[in-house]
Formats: C-alpha cells, sequence, structure tokens
C-alpha cells in the first residue's frame, strides 16, 4: 500500500521506501505522538526520532538491526518518556539541541542549526526553530535521486494548519520567523513534513495560509 502517514496510537506503523532512506512511522502514547525509524537502505543503520514512548513497541520496530542515534526534536517529556528505555537497551547515542538538553533524562550530543546528523550514508541537515522551544530542532532529508522531493521532520514546531503552540507573542513571531525563513523560505512546495503529532502535509499545502497564521497569532 502507497504511504499515506495516517497511523493510530496502538495500530500499525506506516512505512515509505525511499530509494536510499526507509522511513517507518508509528504513534505511540496517549498523545499521539509521532516516533520515526530512518534506515540507511545501504548500510541498515537505524535513527529514531523521537522515542516518545512505549519503549517495548518502539524497540520492537528497531528490531535486531539495532539503533545508532535518538534525535529528540525538543524537551517536552511526551516526545522522551522512552528515550532512556530505548537507549539503555540500544546503546544508541542520543541528540539535541544543547538550549533543550537539560530537560532530558540523558546526556546527549549537542547539534546546532546547520549540522548534519548521518544514519549510515544519509545525511540529515539539523534546522534550529525558536518558539515552541528554546532549543527545537527539525530535521531535513534532501533525496538526492531523480524525482526525489525534501522529507522534512518538524517535531512540533510545524503541524498541518498551523506552527506549534506558543505561549507568548515574542515566541509566536520568533517561531514564524524561523519557518518562514528556514522553511518555507528555502523549501519547495512537494517538501513532505512529518509532524510529531497527528497527520503529514506539503509545504505546498501550507504555504498560502502562513498570512491567516500570522494574522490569529497561534
Amino acid at each position: 500500500m502507497p504511504y499515506t502517514g495516517d497511523v493510530t496510537p496502538g495500530g500499525p506503523a506506516d512505512v515509505r521506501e525511499l530509494p536510499a532512506l526507509t522511513i517507518t512511522k508509528v504513534s505511540v502514547g496517549p498523545m499521539d505522538n509521532n516516533a520515526y525509524l530512518l534506515r540507511c537502505t545501504q548500510t541498515g543503520e537505524q535513527l529514531l526520532i523521537d522515542a516518545a514512548n512505549e519503549a517495548p513497541r518502539l524497540l520492537s520496530v528497531v528490531g535486531d538491526a539495532g539503533l545508532s542515534t535518538v534525535v529528540t526534536t525538543h524537551r517536552h517529556q511526551d516526545h522522551w518518556m522512552a528515550l532512556s528505555d530505548v537507549v539503555a537497551a540500544t546503546g544508541a547515542r542520543a541528540v539535541a539541541h544543547p538550549a533543550d538538553a537539560d530537560g532530558l533524562p540523558v546526556p546527549t550530543v549537542p547539534v546546532v542549526d546547520g549540522d548534519s546528523v548521518t544514519v549510515g550514508q544519509v545525511s540529515l541537515e539539523v534546522i534550529h526553530l525558536v518558539g515552541h522551544t528554546p532549543g527545537s530542532v527539525a530535521l531535513l532529508y534532501r533525496d538526492p535521486l531523480p524525482g526525489g522531493f525534501p522529507h522534512l521532520f518538524t517535531g512540533d514546531s510545524l503541524f498541518p494548519g498551523g506552527p506549534g503552540r506558543t505561549t507568548n507573542p515574542t515566541n509566536f513571531n520568533s517561531l514564524m520567523d524561523d519557518l518562514e525563513a528556514k522553511v518555507f523560505g528555502r523549501l519547495p512546495d512537494e517538501t513532505w513534513f512529518y509532524p510529531g503529532h497527528g497527520k503529514d502535509s506539503t509545504l505546498g499545502a501550507e504555504r498560502p495560509a502562513i498570512p491567516e497564521w500570522r494574522a490569529r497569532g497561534w
């Protein structure tokens, strides 16, 4: 079946097979958190984005191939409830932005805007988006093959329908500025993005609503 990105807590994973990268999306926990397992097709190395909850289920998705890295998109607890158990079980290194690292239960390797995180032969660009939290990050994979398009893992910074939750106008404006400059301003409409909760979307589907998001302030 073609990938849709529609997953539910306790339901089956959805898998997208790209030439160089396999993306497995699964929903875990009471807050319908998305976790994404990325596997390099050339080497079999695997990386997990957000060990959010249900460590046994995530470890089942990881399987016998092991796990090299866990990237935490931001410090909110619903995105790292399983982090300690997953790291303990796999020996994976934990990666996060230093501005959010103090809120995490394990030591982390710091990454900042413009850094790369690798999984096998695949490179993911770190995009720092300030607003939902001080250290929120997105991860960008630019599929280099003919017909490929960018894939962006946005955590809670961007959803279908608007930016992630902020608590004051300063943080909202910061997040919108970063989204416009670093995401919508750099990436094409066909960019597919994968949020921390709920369904996926494309930048092209969301781009026309940016003025509305600005006007409503959330």
